[in-house]
């Protein structure tokens, strides 16, 4: 997906038009273990992950193809796109489900799934990311290509082992006058933490593991 500039677009990204449902909506109700948590007003199945987590809504300005479009929002992500994307383990490019790569020079080692992420990463621990996998046309095009990646520059990983972990987003607290957003640093919440009742999630976590850096250009799909 492009603009008219000729920019890669993933799929992930937020458009022009699309707008994030208003804070007025969000209520306090019990759960179904009678504790209360945050909520939607007229909240629907759809609004919940499978570790009954509460996720943001944005709008969806889709096309005739149904895929997104208008003017990209580079610095926003579609919470439903990403969780998409991140859950099913799909290209945040063009959505196909990614398929295992490998080195070219070692045909014989565990293949894996490719992750982009911003130089700088602490590649020491296990690495956290909220960037879901890319095949590996698109690695190289939104390497080239994606206003984030060109600036800060990328690395690219190998993982093996990508298992959930949790998701970012916004604390809420009840107060006398409502709920309010509290401060967050965009630190993953790990699912299981108490404090998710009052969480609405932007984005969703895996934990890489098991991982090497690669040279895009020495990938190839492993049979």
């Amino acid at each position: 997906m492009t603009t008219g500039a000729g920019l890669i677009v993933p799929y992930i990204t937020v458009r022009r038009g699309e707008e994030a449902d208003k804070q007025r909506h969000l209520c306090v109700r019990p759960g179904p273990d009678g504790r209360q948590r945050l909520a939607w007003v007229n909240e629907g199945p759809g609004d919940r992950d499978l570790r009954d987590v509460l996720w943001g809504r944005v709008s969806s300005s889709l096309g005739v193809d149904r895929r997104p479009e208008g003017a990209p929002r580079w610095q926003l992500v579609h919470p439903a796109r990403q969780r998409e994307t991140m859950l099913y383990l799909q290209c945040q490019v063009c959505v196909t489900r990614v398929r295992d790569v490998r080195r070219r020079d070692a045909p014989t080692a565990r293949p894996g799934v490719l992750f982009l992420a911003a130089e700088g990463a602490d590649l020491t621990r296990p690495v956290r990311t909220a960037q879901p996998p890319v095949c590996i046309e698109h690695a190289r095009l939104s390497a080239e290509s994606c206003p984030h990646l060109v600036r800060k520059g990328h690395i690219a990983l190998l993982a093996r082992r990508y298992r959930l972990y949790g998701v970012i987003g916004t604390p809420y607290e009840q107060t006398g006058q409502g709920l309010r957003p509290q401060p967050s640093d965009d630190t993953p919440v790990p699912y299981g933490d108490p404090r998710l009742r009052w969480f609405l999630a932007s984005q969703l976590v895996r934990e890489l593991s098991d991982f090497d850096v690669v040279d895009l250009a020495d990938l190839v799909t492993a049979p």
